[in-house]
């Protein structure tokens, strides 16, 4: 069975919870197509910022 070999700190017991309380990515409308997707990423359809960029997913 594992032991630890030190005792954690609050701190870092609290430290290894932070992502615990994460709220919902922010999401950005693409102007062109009114598609939502997240921000900084090329929407489905393959735009990203206005302008075609890929082939989409439909395509």
């Amino acid at each position: 069975m594992a032991v630890q070999q030190n005792k954690k700190s609050p701190s870092k017991r609290g430290m290894h919870r932070a992502h615990d309380f994460l709220s919902n990515p922010p999401l950005a409308i693409e102007p062109t197509t009114g598609e939502v997707h997240l921000r900084h990423h090329v929407s489905p359809s393959g735009y990203y910022r206005g302008k075609k960029v890929t082939k989409g997913t439909a395509e």
